[in-house]
């Protein structure tokens, strides 16, 4: 399973609406600005997290997006699955040696329980402590 940008630029909206909740709605141009990205593509990814109920809209002069739910109530596969569809590393097939299915699927899971315990609160206030080391795979 890859992350397309529509993944990991939503997950950068939701993180900057997490980072200055309380302080009233932000404006897309403002996060656009901030991480150097398009404000057009970001129009299109906050409409479907507006549809799921993740976000909410105030109109007006200073009007922008907030967080619809408090960010620890968001995981990170609430917004992956809005963005990407279904979470599915690998489609598992049943005519397939049970083996590899049952590996397949276990897969699978690893991936939702990492997307799923997750929260926007997480992501928003992580610290980097220089311990994690980075791998490439190709799944």
């Amino acid at each position: 399973m890859k992350i397309s940008t529509k993944g990991r630029y939503g997950l950068t909206i939701m993180m900057a609406l997490a980072k200055k909740s309380g302080e009233g709605p932000v404006s897309l141009k403002s996060i656009a600005k901030e991480h150097d990205l398009s404000e057009h593509y970001l129009e299109q990814l906050i409409a479907p997290l507006r549809n799921a109920s993740l976000v909410k809209s105030v109109r007006g002069a200073y009007g922008g997006y907030m967080l619809a739910k408090e960010a620890t109530e968001i995981t990170a596969g609430d917004i992956i699955r809005v963005l990407e569809g279904p979470i599915s590393p690998v489609e598992v097939m049943d005519d397939e040696e049970p083996a590899k299915r049952d590996l397949w699927i276990k897969i699978r899971d690893a991936v939702k329980n990492v997307l799923d315990s997750t929260t926007l609160d997480d992501l928003a206030n992580y610290e980097d402590n220089g311990e994690q080391e980075y791998y490439m795979f190709y799944i």
